[in-house]
């Protein structure tokens, strides 16, 4: 057996337990012993022998075919993407020694874009550590500046977390999206030493990455309860930056006209310096006594 991770039976063990039977349709007979499906009710479900898909939890095969992987991901309930990300798991991996990850650069364009856009903004890398940020964005939350990763200040920073009415939801789609970002890459010493932190100091974090949800990292509505402006509804964008391997340009920006829209202007003002004007040199000689 391979002692490389077992990234696909994992996979697969940890969506069969978040599966009841009554949502497949099958009776709930005698007393069960395992949250979920039984091994044996997912190969009935995916049309494949017991004994095979044992071996499939157990990494001792390792390559099923795509037919057998969209029959497992129809008896699981996935979506699509997660039966893409189940269809990755299966594919090829060359054995390749744990390598740390080097630092990114943000194309200069998008970090021009980044310091001259009016709403909150920055640039994050595919384990969320934010590569560049402007004004508005560290008005919006102070640890969105160069250096902070997003994981670890969501989940270990009370100050954060204060700002997200919804922290469990917020918290779940950022797992999902993280595990989606890393894909099958788990061999960088950055994902290692992130992942091993948090596991450690967030039961939160323990219990998300233990259900391996996927979803990709999108735009959505959030709210937020800012300690200076209180609530605020601002659509959050998140766009893939071209010729970066997995960076991402996020942007806060309001509904127009709207008292949000008013309140994230106050909000960003009073965060920038204040710039005494000098008379206009053409005019100088009104300006004297």
């Amino acid at each position: 057996m391979s002692d490389s991770p077992n990234l696909l039976g994992d996979y697969l063990r940890a969506r069969r337990e978040l599966v009841t039977p009554e949502q497949v349709g099958l009776p709930r007979l005698g007393v069960r012993r395992v949250p979920g499906l039984r091994r044996e009710e997912v190969a009935m479900l995916a049309g494949i022998s017991a004994d095979y898909y044992l071996r499939l939890e157990q990494g001792r095969d390792r390559s099923p075919s795509r037919q057998v992987l969209e029959s497992l991901a129809r008896a699981l309930q996935l979506d699509d993407h997660g039966t893409e990300y189940l269809l990755s798991l299966a594919q090829p991996r060359p054995r390749t020694p744990r390598r740390r990850g080097r630092g990114e650069t943000v194309p200069t364009g998008i970090r021009v874009l980044v310091d001259t856009l009016g709403f909150p903004a920055f640039v994050e890398d595919r384990y969320f550590d934010v590569l560049a940020a402007n004004p508005a964005a560290a008005a919006l939350s102070p640890r969105l500046v160069v250096g902070n990763n997003r994981l670890r200040d969501v989940f270990l920073d009370p100050a954060e977390q204060a700002l997200y009415p919804a922290w469990d939801k917020v918290t779940a789609q950022l797992v999902a999206g993280f595990r989606s970002s890393v894909g099958v890459d788990v061999d960088d010493q950055r994902f290692v030493d992130l992942v091993g932190e948090l596991s450690i100091a967030s039961p939160r974090f323990r219990e998300l990455w233990a259900r391996q949800d996927v979803a990709r990292r999108e735009g959505a509505t959030m709210s937020i309860d800012h300690p200076v402006v209180g609530e605020l509804t601002l659509y959050r964008e998140k766009l893939p930056v071209t010729g970066t391997k997995g960076q991402m340009l996020v942007v806060y920006h309001p509904e127009p006209g709207s008292t949000d829209a008013d309140k994230l202007s106050l909000l960003i003002s009073s965060a920038l310096p204040v710039r005494s004007e000098s008379p206009d040199p053409e005019h100088a000689e009104e300006h004297r006594p």
